[in-house]
């Protein structure tokens, strides 16, 4: 008799996404276009099917990405003039398919997205503007969206000038948004100071938002994981992802294990233990822990992390693995003010690809870890 055994948690949350895409369809995606959700949760299937050897994973997201990948390399519904960092994410999916194909649409695509980067505007000292239309700011999330893509694509295509690059970025807004206090990161930056949410003194926005931090988190082991070992600003990032680690840690809600929406005001009234970064701080932890970047000690928070996700925020129903608590989306504007009442006044969500992309990529680490 054959004995059935039990799914991983990563293969569970893979089955429930193919679930809700009906396969080859793509409506429960949260936008039509190329996006940066549907970017990340195409790489958590890939990442998935490679590391449980699930063909029908990394199947899903080549027909997802081929949607959008022209046969001259142009990506349908993408704008290089937007100039826009989120629209670089779901171009991390072209290597995997660079690697395994022989179709040079995928490295034409991608020689596309690293276009934009080149000419993306950016502040006096050279940070990226997180968009066009968002002038003179950087965003802790435009680390997220840019920074692992171009760190790959100077390792595919022996292009070290841009490790130098990626570094600049990921240094630079760590030492524009970072809070000396608490060591935790301000969600954005505007250096003309001129927005209705910026510190007329520092440019920063007032509060430390969890998925910020979390794409913040995320960017640094994604992105060094592709640095050579000898690069001169290598220990430096790994040096300041420890100490935002700590202050991370410091912050965890010790009941629970998870982390707040915003990070440092506790159960102050409409505060919530929100799932999305506590996800992205899980999967940072646990993959630092397995890279080395980060000291064995760390992974205590990692696996309460994790712990807190799977018993408060996760449910497995009839229709597979369910996801709450979930912030919809948050910003900063002229209607998002970036203050505590705009924080937790956002649409709290169930099943959103925004939270459950990096509840998979987490339980990939945690699945990793020896």
């Amino acid at each position: 008799m054959q004995v059935q055994t039990q799914l991983s948690w990563s293969e569970r949350i893979a089955e429930t996404i193919i679930q809700q895409c009906d396969g080859d369809g793509y409506h429960a995606f949260p936008s039509e276009r190329w996006a940066y959700v549907q970017g990340m949760t195409l790489m958590a299937m890939a990442q998935t099917g490679k590391q449980y050897g699930k063909d029908d994973y990394i199947a899903f997201m080549k027909r997802h990405m081929d949607m959008y990948v022209q046969q001259d390399g142009s990506i349908a519904t993408y704008s290089l003039e937007e100039y826009n960092l989120d629209q670089i994410n779901q171009g991390k999916n072209l290597f995997g398919l660079m690697d395994t194909t022989e179709d040079q649409r995928y490295a034409k695509a991608g020689h596309l997205l690293a276009a934009q980067l080149a000419g993306q505007p950016r502040t006096s000292e050279g940070g990226f503007w997180h968009k066009k239309i968002y002038p003179f700011q950087m965003w802790l999330d435009g680390l997220y969206m840019s920074s692992p893509f171009l760190a790959q694509y100077a390792k595919q295509f022996s292009r070290p000038e841009l490790w130098d690059e990626v570094a600049h970025q990921i240094l630079l807004i760590e030492r524009q948004t970072r809070d000396p206090r608490t060591g935790l990161l301000y969600h954005g930056w505007d250096e003309s100071k001129e927005q209705v949410w910026a510190d007329s003194s520092t440019g920063c926005s007032a509060h430390f938002w969890s998925r910020a931090m979390g794409w913040y988190a995320m960017a640094i082991v994604d992105s060094v994981e592709h640095f050579p070992v000898n690069h001169p600003k290598r220990g430096t990032i790994i040096g300041i992802f420890e100490r935002m680690c700590n202050a991370l840690v410091r912050v965890q809600e010790q009941e629970s294990g998870l982390w707040f929406q915003v990070l440092d005001q506790g159960f102050r009234k409409g505060n919530y233990l929100e799932a999305s970064g506590s996800s992205m701080f899980v999967y940072a932890l646990a993959k630092g822990i397995r890279l080395r970047y980060l000291e064995p000690h760390f992974r205590e928070a990692a696996e309460k992390g994790w712990n807190g996700l799977i018993s408060k925020l996760v449910e497995e129903t009839a229709d597979g693995v369910k996801l709450n608590g979930i912030c919809h989306g948050a910003g900063l504007s002229l209607d998002r003010d970036g203050s505590y009442s705009y924080y937790v006044s956002e649409a709290i969500v169930s099943d959103s690809f925004m939270g459950v992309a990096p509840l998979l990529l987490a339980a990939l680490e945690m699945e990793r870890l020896p």
